[in-house]
């Protein structure tokens, strides 16, 4: 009764109701041939105390424990335990979305709050809290361009996460806009002739990632100059947020899309992520998401409200931005605590520890033969290296060990058959970078 609540007479009393004899009347309408017949083949009913059981088996089968070195997107990072104590609380947890601000003054604060770190770490006047993921956010971003400019193309570095550019192909799909792809110099970053020749006048926003896929740190200011000289938006999409506590802000960009899952939201198998984007005050009435602005009453009590988006762009299809009509508010929460927590300080020195480590790895992995690609291109805390054995026998070995290896690039670029990526983070301890240079160098 825990897990099914229903007795069979209240399944009796409910299909009396609406006038249905039994199951069968009530997915009459379903032909017979569609509908299974028989019992699912699945295992038999377990006990709470069997269940409890399975998924601590499952558990420490998991990467808990297991040192990593995977990135592509998602980081493992420390999160402060103040995060989870903080979020549990009732109030936050719970709370749906705030409409009504005269009693949703602390989450619309905590937004309040996140959206103005934000803006000071990417250079942008304006943020939303939030959007969905990176993906999707990089995905609204060329939309939102298109919206700005009246143009209807957009443009995408090859340098751009692959899962990324297949969201975006997806969206671009049903929005009637073209997206094209240019390539990137042998020091894996833009490449600026193929970048210029890319943009026609009918370009609305050009996306580029940086640090990019390759984790090497794009020459933003000189694509801005390529982009705004042909009358084209430029888009920064950020994956590893943590990079900004060093790399010097794109506040050349337009709008910057970025997912903020480093900041203290917890890897979870694919979710749940915590995607931003930040653009000029100028934009912001195209910018999709929710907005928390600062007001005051008539007594002059400072108060926070839903600014900018109309109740209408939410429930009117045709008067939308974006199909987006919430907002990731408990990750938006996680990472408002994380940013307040360390603080300026602490994040420059959050990301140095991972520049740290990533160059000592790097160097790790060149002196037992694997070969150091992209290596005159400035970089945060990934890099990719070249082997003579194939990355998957080299992560299945590492494995034995405990360890999760990089990801190797030949599924997303086939011309990178023997590359991988590999991330390195604080959490990463040093023996765990040896015990791997040693499997590479095999």
């Amino acid at each position: 009764m825990r897990y099914l609540p229903k007795s069979q007479s209240d399944r009796e009393t409910m299909l009396r109701e609406i006038g249905a004899k039994s199951i069968d009347d009530l997915f009459a309408a379903i032909p017979a041939e569609y509908r299974v017949k028989g019992d699912l083949d699945i295992p038999r009913s377990y006990a709470e105390g069997e269940i409890v059981d399975f998924f601590r088996q499952r558990a420490t089968e998991s990467a808990q424990g297991y040192a990593t070195f995977l990135g592509a997107g998602a980081y493992s990072h420390y999160r402060p335990l103040v995060i989870d104590s903080l979020i549990s609380r009732g109030e936050f947890f719970t709370a749906y979305t705030p409409y009504q601000p005269e009693i949703a003054q602390g989450t619309l604060q905590s937004i309040f709050e996140f959206q103005s770190m934000i803006c000071e770490l990417t250079g942008m006047d304006v943020a939303n809290a939030s959007m969905y993921d990176g993906s999707t956010g990089a995905a609204e971003a060329l939309m939102m361009a298109a919206r700005v400019t009246g143009r209807s193309k957009s443009a995408v570095a090859a340098t751009v996460h692959p899962e990324y550019r297949e969201v975006i192909t997806t969206y671009a799909r049903y929005q009637g806009m073209p997206v094209s792809t240019f390539g990137c110099a042998k020091n894996g970053r833009v490449d600026l002739d193929t970048l210029a020749l890319a943009i026609d006048d009918d370009t609305a926003g050009v996306l580029i990632q940086s640090p990019n896929f390759f984790g090497t740190i794009e020459d933003v200011a000189a694509i801005a100059e390529i982009a705004h000289d042909k009358g084209a938006l430029l888009i920064v999409s950020i994956a590893e947020a943590i990079s900004l506590g060093i790399v010097k802000p794109p506040a050349e960009a337009d709008i910057v899309s970025m997912e903020a899952q480093s900041f203290g939201v917890p890897l979870g198998f694919g979710g749940p992520y915590c995607g931003v984007m930040a653009t000029r005050e100028r934009f912001v009435r195209q910018m999709p998401g929710r907005l928390v602005g600062e007001a005051r009453d008539r007594n002059g009590k400072r108060g926070f409200v839903l600014t900018l988006a109309t109740r209408e762009q939410h429930i009117r299809r045709e008067k939308a931005t974006s199909n987006i009509c919430t907002n990731q508010g408990l990750m938006a929460l996680m990472c408002g605590i994380f940013m307040t927590v360390y603080g300026r300080e602490g994040l420059k020195e959050l990301a140095t520890q991972n520049l740290a480590k990533a160059h000592y790895a790097a160097e790790q992995f060149k002196k037992s033969g694997a070969t150091l690609l992209f290596e005159g291109a400035p970089r945060f805390n990934e890099f990719v290296i070249e082997t003579k054995t194939d990355p998957y026998a080299i992560n299945d070995k590492l494995l034995g060990q405990r360890i999760i290896g990089g990801f190797p690039l030949k599924k997303f670029y086939p011309e990178l058959s023997n590359a991988s990526l590999w991330c390195c983070t604080e959490t990463t301890a040093k023996a765990s970078i040896d015990a791997a240079a040693k499997e590479v160098a095999l």
